[in-house]
């Protein structure tokens, strides 16, 4: 009797101890057949199955632990998945890679991950900052060959995220270039942000140190975004105002980029549009994007989705659209010259 009520007890206090963590596996396939006009300086197109163009294709594991008293450790793991071609260069975690301590005083992590400097300002582009649609700001204009350079992420990076104060929440981070000279990759930025019933507004503000492309010598990459949005529930408005300032050892260049948005629903999906447009004073030119999509949600996991973009380069600007699977690096239009880009896909999140 009584080793019986012993292993009850064990067994008890093993399935307590299995209700306090908790660990998930989850994800988003999207494919799309995608069409680029223009898109190289000869004027060919380019067509065929791409990748993520209405959300990143992932995979990725999270996990909690409750250490009681209000404080929990947890982890998060996420890799992209090139599904078209089936990642042939391999499976990795650079999408984030983080354990971290939370609890009454907010949450801390220690990893590779999203910048606090674009979590929340990057939130407020509809096409969720991927896609031909995708507000191009955060582009590495001076082509530097740092890791990161285009803004998104940091390595080695420890952050910090305020917990929500009366609509209020903050972050912070500072990324470590772990070199023994310079500072090439060295990231420090953080955001400051407001959310009140249809009214949301973030300010973000970051450096980097970075090197190579056209930049003489060690320079920095300092970036301003504001960032807002207003759900009027018939259709929501957004807007994203920024400037790059890049400063190297014989002078500085700024590029300054703005877009206006609207997101309305219609069916069971979503009709978006966006305007926006790349002030580059670094190279004298400039550049306007439009585009227009919807999604059409089948079920709670499962989208279709179409997407229509029209990219007009300037003077220098060699501007491309980010049809991910279809154009590369390397594919742009030449300065000068436009695009068209069109985005039919599935989307499907587990």
């Amino acid at each position: 009797m009584k080793k019986s009520l012993i292993a009850l007890a064990v067994l008890a206090a093993s399935g307590a101890a299995m209700a306090q963590s908790s660990v998930t596996l989850f994800g988003i396939v999207d494919a799309n057949f995608g069409y680029v006009n223009h898109a190289n300086p000869a004027g060919d197109a380019k067509y065929g199955l791409g990748t993520s163009g209405n959300a990143t294709s992932r995979l990725g594991f999270r996990g909690v632990e409750d250490l009681g008293g209000g404080l929990k450790a947890g982890f998060w793991l996420e890799g992209e998945l090139f599904n078209d071609s089936g990642n042939p260069s391999g499976f990795d975690f650079k999408r984030a890679s983080t354990v971290s301590l939370s609890g009454n005083f907010g949450e801390v992590r220690l990893g590779r991950e999203l910048t606090p400097s674009w979590r929340k300002v990057g939130s407020y582009d509809p096409f969720g900052q991927t896609g031909i649609g995708m507000f191009k700001g955060w582009t590495n204009w001076a082509g530097a060959t740092t890791a990161d350079a285009d803004g998104y992420r940091s390595s080695n990076m420890i952050s910090y995220y305020s917990p929500n104060i009366s609509g209020f929440t903050a972050g912070a981070g500072y990324g470590f270039d772990e070199q023994t000279t310079g500072k090439n990759g060295r990231y420090f930025g953080g955001f400051g942000a407001y959310d009140n019933g249809p009214l949301s507004v973030a300010l973000s503000a970051e450096r980097r140190n970075v090197v190579g492309g056209a930049l003489v010598g060690a320079a920095t990459k300092d970036t301003y975004t504001l960032g807002g949005s207003y759900d009027l529930s018939v259709v929501k408005l957004g807007a994203i105002l920024q400037q790059v300032k890049y400063k190297d050892a014989v002078g500085s260049a700024k590029f300054n980029s703005y877009a206006l948005n609207a997101t309305a629903p219609v069916g069971a999906g979503e009709v978006k549009a966006q305007y926006s447009h790349y002030d580059e004073k670094g190279i004298s030119s400039k550049a306007d994007q439009f585009a227009v999509g919807y999604v059409y949600n089948m079920s709670k996991r499962t989208a279709v989705y179409g997407t229509l973009a029209y990219l007009k380069n300037k003077n220098n600007s060699n501007l491309a659209l980010n049809a991910k699977g279809v154009l590369t690096a390397a594919d742009v239009p030449g300065a000068g010259n436009s695009q068209t880009g069109v985005q039919l896909g599935i989307r499907h999140a587990f």
